[in-house]
């Protein structure tokens, strides 16, 4: 599924206009002078540098998480590493630039435009002259009408993930010569340039059984500056080799090697010299940094010299003193293994000297989202309570403040700051008021002091429980700690396992039943709606029909957890102040998706979604309204919220069809601010983005909302590393 210094231009509003039928929307800022899309939050930090000083070879090894079960994006079980393979080996005729829009990639298209609109709307691609498959076949309409036959939908043998704009196309055919693609649609697509890309040969697509296997663990054909020369499942790593047959700016790497690597496992693989690059989480980084920092030689007695010396004083007075020997050669003993591991400390810190952190912002944010479906959250007065509760600033200041990244919330679910569709629509829900969020609570009948029935205790479980609260309330309540890669859960990269919770104990905000009193009103009163809660009770529990209102906020265990942890810690802390008790539990990361996000099993959760070019696309599946399916279920597509209208629906059905930008533009926002109205997300913060990278690495590291260049990135000449050169720089430069 990556934010600006945009303040929320947020317009106080009634109760009485709160509801989704009389909601008025802000005035978009396109009306404007000014684009409200903006710039980046955060570039790409690459270390950039010219072609010319770069070294002419070496092996670039890359840090990622799965060697994929497939190499075709276009099936269900395709992961990220997938993406980056396509992107290296495959025809893109568009890829995004620095500020997350699509560009034409020259490599491969010469030229693409709508040349009819009436009576269908028709696009010609002229394809670079020189853009050839790695047989030597020229790239051509027959790849193009083989892909669009595979994914257009009507035939069910191929088993394909995704068919969206290929199932308005009506024909593919050879425009007036052998370098034009003539596709005409049977319905208008807006998001044409989303298509093609990547294109797989023929070969791949031209039949089901080479489609669903043929390309699985093998592309025989590519047409990119990198060919896959190996996908080796026992050995955790892919092998790209540079192609021959590239007519492009040559690769300057001989190979790139994509090495599964777990992410607690990263720091020692970058020591011990077996990476090059790679994602790490925020105590990674530090360890980075710190290891680049100069050293004065004054520093006191630590590490493995003190230890040695306190274990032969502590062995020496123990003796001398008539103590048991044995003792205190378990003493010493446990003193070695102390020893042994700040040696290998101080080994790691040594080589990391020889990296850099590069940091920017992911194309993808990081959202709270609340679960419609069912129970208190189905109330939208509730949700934008809840909404309303969140200071959205602090949240996404405790994550990237640390990280010496820009810490400015998202202010929309269609687009990050800097792409086309990006506009500040948070103003359809309002500015975090505690005072505004009570009265909602109130008109939907969760009163302050209201009875609560007592509920039968376990007494098993209440023994082993704190009352005070969760870790996570402890974290969240530091004024800048956060995890910066926080971890979430990104839609696309669930790897189907099942999991079992991890058997921690749900947590408490410290606003639980035990502790609410009953009292302020007789059994059976109630405020009538609209009363806001006195001002003594700003944050008493409230309660309605006899319970108090109690969500269950569910937490994924595993890599960047702690950070989930201080977020939700900080958002339970939010809602405590208006009377809304949270109950945060932790479940198994492999399971959290699929049997607690996608299933529904949540009042609250966090998780990310990854921003695109082609949101009409790609986002609506995401926020259409769920409808029930022929067997009685209901069918939310990607929807896990289960909150939707029918203006959202038919705004995407608009922006989909029109094909003048701003008017598009428009329409996308228009969406956004209906999206932010309904409250079933709350988008947060754009996920940081750190990578460990060797110093001499030029043209690699965190890309930002750009698609990398992978033909450019190398080791850096000698001549081009400075005086001094750098650690690590012989070894990386020739092809280690």
């Amino acid at each position: 599924m990556s934010h600006d210094g945009i303040g929320p231009r947020a317009v106080l509003r009634s109760v009485a206009f709160l509801t989704a039928g009389m909601l008025t929307l802000p005035a978009l800022a396109g009306c404007g002078s000014e684009d409200p899309a903006g710039e980046p939050l955060a570039g790409a930090d690459v270390a950039s540098a010219d072609r010319a000083d770069i070294a002419d070879g070496g092996t670039l090894r890359w840090a990622v998480d799965t060697v994929p079960d497939t190499l075709n994006t276009f099936q269900a079980d395709a992961d990220t590493t997938t993406a980056r393979i396509a992107e290296a080996v495959l025809p893109s005729m568009y890829r995004t630039d620095g500020r997350g829009r699509a560009v034409r990639n020259p490599d491969y298209l010469a030229s693409a435009e709508v040349v009819d609109t009436e009576p269908k709307q028709v696009v010609v691609y002229r394809l670079a002259q020189q853009a050839v498959w790695s047989d030597g076949r020229e790239i051509g309409a027959a790849d193009f009408a083989a892909q669009w036959r595979a994914l257009s939908g009507k035939d069910t043998a191929y088993w394909t993930a995704r068919n969206a704009g290929y199932d308005r196309i009506e024909k593919v055919e050879r425009g007036k010569n052998d370098l034009e693609v003539k596709v005409t649609f049977s319905r208008p697509y807006a998001d044409w340039k989303s298509l093609f890309s990547p294109l797989y040969p023929k070969e791949v697509m031209g039949t089901p059984d080479s489609f669903n296997d043929g390309a699985r663990k093998k592309l025989k054909v590519t047409a990119g500056p990198f060919t896959v020369d190996k996908v080796d499942t026992e050995g955790d790593e892919v092998v790209l080799a540079r192609s021959p047959r590239w007519w492009g700016s040559p690769a300057k790497l001989q190979k790139i090697v994509l090495r599964a690597v777990p992410h607690d496992k990263r720091i020692a693989a970058l020591s011990d010299g077996t990476l090059d690059l790679a994602e790490i989480d925020p105590e990674a980084a530090r360890r980075v940094t710190a290891a680049a920092l100069p050293q004065d030689g004054n520093t006191p007695l630590m590490g493995p010299e003190a230890d040695r010396s306190a274990a032969d004083a502590l062995h020496s007075w123990a003796v001398a003193n008539g103590s048991d020997e044995d003792a205190a050669d378990e003493e010493i003993s446990a003193r070695k293994k102390l020893r042994k591991k700040a040696e290998k400390y101080a080994r790691q810190q040594k080589a990391l000297g020889g990296f850099e952190v590069r940091k920017s912002l992911e194309p993808a944010y990081t959202q709270l989202a609340l679960n419609g479906a069912e129970g208190p959250l189905s109330d939208e007065r509730v949700r934008r309570a809840v909404a309303r509760a969140l200071d959205r600033k602090d949240i996404a200041g405790a994550v990237l403040k640390p990280i010496g990244l820009p810490a400015e919330p998202v202010g929309s679910h269609l687009a990050l700051s800097g792409q086309a569709a990006y506009a500040d629509s948070s103003g359809a829900l309002g500015k975090p008021d505690a005072k505004e969020a009570r009265a909602l609570l109130s008109d939907a009948g969760w009163v302050p002091g209201g009875p609560v029935k007592e509920e039968k205790k376990d007494t098993k479980k209440d023994e082993g429980e704190e009352a005070a609260g969760s870790e996570a309330d402890k974290e969240g309540s530091g004024g800048s700690e956060g995890d910066g890669d926080d971890g979430t859960y990104i839609v696309g990269e669930d790897d189907g396992k099942d999991g079992k919770s991890d058997g921690k104990a749900p947590h408490d905000s410290g606003t639980g039943t035990g502790q609410l009193k009953q009292g302020g009103a007789p059994a059976g009163a109630y405020a009538p709606k609209g009363t806001a809660a006195p001002a003594r009770a700003d944050t008493a529990p409230v309660a309605k029909d006899g319970k108090a209102l109690v969500l269950r906020f569910v937490l994924p265990s595993g890599p960047g957890s702690k950070t989930l942890e201080t977020v939700a810690g900080r958002i339970a802390k939010m809602l405590e102040k208006i009377g809304i008790r949270t109950d945060i539990s932790t479940v198994d990361n492999d399971s959290y998706f699929k049997d607690h996000i996608a299933s529904g099993d949540f009042d609250l959760a966090l998780y990310s979604w990854p921003a695109t070019a082609f949101p009409a696309t790609d986002a609506r599946p995401v926020y259409s309204k769920p409808v029930p399916a022929a067997d009685g279920s209901l069918n939310v597509e990607q929807n896990w919220t289960r909150v939707g209208t029918d203006q959202v629906d038919q705004l995407f059905d608009q922006a989909i069809a029109t094909l003048d930008d701003s008017e598009r533009r428009d329409l996308i926002r228009k969406a956004d601010s209906r999206i932010w109205a309904a409250a079933g997300s709350i988008p947060l913060y754009q996920r940081p983005q750190l990578v460990a990278a060797r110093k001499t690495l030029a043209n690699a590291g965190a890309f930002g909302l750009a698609t990398p260049v992978y033909e450019d990135m190398g080791f850096l000449k000698k001549s081009a590393q400075g005086p001094k050169g750098s650690p690590g720089a012989k070894n990386s430069a020739s092809g280690s």
